[in-house]
C-alpha cells in the first residue's frame, strides 16, 4: 500500500530535503526513523526539494508499505523519535499510483523580511534594513503572472528539461512589523522564489524601476535577476493535490 506523510520541518540543521552524500538531510532522517520504526525498510519520495536552510510548514512525501499501517499509531512513533525540528501531522493511505510531486497542482512559499533587528527572529526571517517602496515591488510582482518562461531566475547547471511555471500569485504584504512575500505556482524553479526576491528588492531599493522585471525576464539570463536572498526567511507553506488523491483503488 502507499502512503503520504504530511510534515513540517525547520531548516536550520539540514542540508536540504534531499538525501545528500556527505551532508545531513530531512530525508535520510525521515527515513531512518521510519525504517527503526516498520518491520522493512522505507525509501520516501518527496513532493519537492527545498534547499539548505529552507523551512517547510508543510510539505508531502509518499512511501510505499507491505503491510497496512495505523497512520495515526506511526504518526505518534516518528514523533516520539524524530528530532524537535521534524513534526508530523498526518500518514494516511492514498491510491496506489498516488506521487507526492507529480501530483501536485500548486506550491505556495513565503519569504520573511524584517527591517528591524529582532534577537528572537534571526533564524526565522531575514533582516533587511533598507529602504522599501512596497507599491514599485507589488507592481514588478504583478509582472511576474504574464509570463511562464523563468529560466533568469533558475539555478545556474541544473537539470531540468523546462523552464515553465504558472504563477497564480505574487505579492507582498506588511504583517506583524515583517515584510512578507507570497507566491503560488504550480512549480518552482530550483533557486527560483529567492532570486525572485532579490530582484524585487533592486526594484523597491530604486536601483531598478518596476520595468526592469521584463528585461530580467525575457533575457533568460540568470546574471540579469538580482542576488539570491538568504534561505533562512524562506518558507514552503503549502501543497495541493486533487481531491481524489485520498481516494483508494476499488473504494
Amino acid at each position: 500500500m502507499r502512503y503520504f506523510l504530511k510534515l513540517s520541518y525547520f531548516g536550520k540543521a539540514y542540508h536540504g530535503w534531499q538525501n545528500q552524500p556527505d551532508s545531513i538531510s530531512v530525508q535520510e532522517v525521515l527515513e531512518q526513523n521510519l525504517s527503526k520504526v516498520l518491520p522493512f525498510s522505507v525509501a520516501i519520495v518527496g513532493a519537492g526539494r527545498t534547499d539548505a536552510g529552507v523551512h517547510a510548514r508543510q510539505m508531502f512525501a509518499h512511501f510505499d508499505a507491505s503491510e497496512e499501517l495505523d497512520g495515526e499509531d506511526l504518526a505518534y512513533k516518528l514523533n516520539s523519535m524524530l528530532p524537535k525540528d521534524i513534526a508530523i501531522s498526518e500518514v494516511f493511505p492514498v491510491a496506489k499510483e498516488a506521487h507526492a510531486r507529480f501530483d501536485a497542482v500548486a506550491r505556495s512559499y513565503e519569504y520573511h523580511l524584517l527591517q528591524y533587528k529582532d534577537v528572537f527572529a534571526y533564524d526565522q526571517a531575514w533582516y533587511f534594513r533598507y529602504e522599501l517602496d512596497l507599491e514599485k515591488m507589488n507592481k514588478a510582482a504583478e509582472i511576474l503572472k504574464e509570463y511562464s518562461d523563468f529560466q533568469c531566475f533558475s539555478k545556474s547547471r541544473t537539470d531540468v528539461h523546462t523552464y515553465n511555471c504558472r504563477v497564480d500569485e505574487a505579492k507582498w504584504v506588511e504583517k506583524d512589523g515583517k515584510l512578507i512575500f507570497y507566491i503560488t505556482a504550480d512549480r518552482f524553479l530550483r533557486n527560483m522564489v529567492r532570486a525572485v526576491v532579490g530582484t524585487l528588492l533592486e526594484i523597491g531599493q530604486g536601483k531598478q524601476p518596476v520595468e526592469y522585471m521584463h528585461e530580467v525576464i525575457k533575457s533568460k539570463d540568470r546574471g540579469k535577476a538580482g542576488t539570491s536572498v538568504p534561505a533562512h526567511g524562506l518558507y514552503l507553506t503549502r501543497i495541493e493535490y486533487p481531491e481524489t488523491i485520498r481516494e483508494l483503488d476499488g473504494i
